[in-house]
């Protein structure tokens, strides 16, 4: 039989999940039993399970952040750092920082971190050949990716995976991903598909805006798709997940993957809502709910009886009125909607995303589009934005981008790797 480039990729995750599915108890504790009595077992467990197998004979770094964390909720760095069996020399910090300290936008860069003295690198805004060239003075042999995503096309770590096995590949290092679940679930790709002339750091490459994958599945498809020279890649797959199950199914301990990303419910509605970044609303930053607050000075209950009034499936809007304490609107008092999420299962948080734009555009003479036209980027294209200025409803821009979305689906389908 004749390998293709997507079968020999998908032969090297099958063969890096049986190595480390053979050995038995290890580092990581046994975790509890999930629906039908299935236990869900993250990648870095069944790689700690097995005696770190992939990784020996190897220097090792990891890119990570505040999520890389045992069910026990320790980190991953020191565990593996006390642990003789890894052989592990560097950390890689992502947008945010490794340990989490840095806001939206910034990073905590080059330094030695004081819990185990490893040199921290630097990775947020580094890309190409830079980047390569951190990986090669880091003198590490092997990068192991753990990071736990949320679904969305414009949160920026997987573009920080992206990133990173690019480098690896220009730098002539392995690539290693422990898989984590979808928050979100993985039953779909939802949204518009990105334009390629539209990317940036907030989307890369043309994939759906909630994308439906985990990270071990988005870098076989990186690999496959996108990468112009592919890396060395094993992937370390999860046991006991299904697409079907979000994440409070299976106990594991949530930690925000970023600043304002508080709760799994924050998630949920991210990849819809996070669209008011690119508008003159604020998206709720500064609240205590971000990403489930919108709204702005002079916005009344006018735009939560107009988004109820369309009666989309799982979720109903509350006006709602809330001070920021920093980013937009600091310290006023702003009117707007909360999301309250009722049926996860039959929310679309992209569809619910676009109804929340149009009906703030009919209900709020205010409205307007950041200047920069963000929301291109966000979106993946101006279809979105000139849909809406031309008065386009809710079900009009969807229709605008099903065949993209179909492509991309099909696409998707020969890298998923979980029922």
């Amino acid at each position: 039989m004749t390998l293709s480039r997507r079968n020999l990729l998908a032969t090297t995750a099958a063969v890096a999940a049986g190595t480390t599915a053979a050995a038995s108890a290890g580092t990581a504790q046994a975790a509890p039993a999930g629906h039908g009595g299935r236990r869900l077992r993250t990648g870095f467990e069944r790689l700690a399970d097995g005696g770190y197998a992939p990784l020996r004979g190897q220097k090792v770094g990891v890119v990570t952040n505040p999520t890389g964390i045992t069910r026990d909720v320790r980190h991953i760095v020191d565990v593996m750092h006390a642990d003789d069996r890894v052989n592990l020399t560097a950390v890689f910090g992502p947008e945010h920082g490794f340990r989490g300290t840095a806001q939206a936008g910034g990073s905590e860069g080059r330094h030695d971190d004081p819990a185990t003295g490893l040199p921290v690198y630097d990775t947020y805004l580094k890309s190409g050949r830079p980047l390569a060239d951190v990986f090669t003075a880091s003198g590490v042999d092997t990068v192991v990716f753990d990071i736990q995503d949320v679904g969305a096309r414009f949160y920026t770590y997987i573009w920080t995976l992206f990133d990173c096995m690019e480098a690896a590949s220009l730098a002539g290092k392995r690539f290693v991903v422990l898989d984590r679940p979808n928050p979100v679930t993985g039953r779909a790709a939802l949204g518009p598909v990105l334009h390629e002339e539209f990317a940036t750091f907030v989307g890369r490459q043309p994939i759906a805006q909630a994308h439906g994958m985990t990270v071990a599945e988005l870098a076989l498809l990186f690999n496959g798709e996108f990468l112009t020279s592919p890396v060395p890649l094993e992937t370390v797959t999860m046991t006991g997940w299904r697409r079907s199950e979000f994440y409070d199914a299976w106990g594991l301990p949530w930690v925000p993957p970023s600043p304002n990303m508080p709760t799994p419910e924050c998630a949920l509605v991210y990849s819809g809502t996070c669209l008011f970044e690119g508008t003159n609303l604020s998206e709720g930053r500064g609240t205590t709910r971000p990403f489930e607050l919108l709204g702005a000075e002079g916005i009344d209950g006018r735009w939560a009886a107009a988004a109820n009034e369309l009666g989309l499936p799982g979720v109903r809007f509350r006006e709602a009125y809330f001070a920021p304490t920093f980013s937009k609107f600091q310290g006023k008092t702003v009117g707007g909607v909360q999301l309250h999420v009722h049926d996860r299962s039959a929310f679309d948080p992209v569809r619910t995303g676009i109804a929340l734009l149009v009906t703030a555009k009919r209900t709020w003479d205010g409205f307007a589009w950041r200047s920069d036209n963000w929301i291109d980027k966000l979106t993946g294209s101006t279809q979105v934005r000139t849909m809406i200025d031309a008065g386009a409803d809710t079900d009009e821009v969807v229709h605008g981008w099903e065949a993209e979305l179909a492509a991309f689906r099909r696409t998707r389908r020969q890298y998923l790797l979980y029922r």
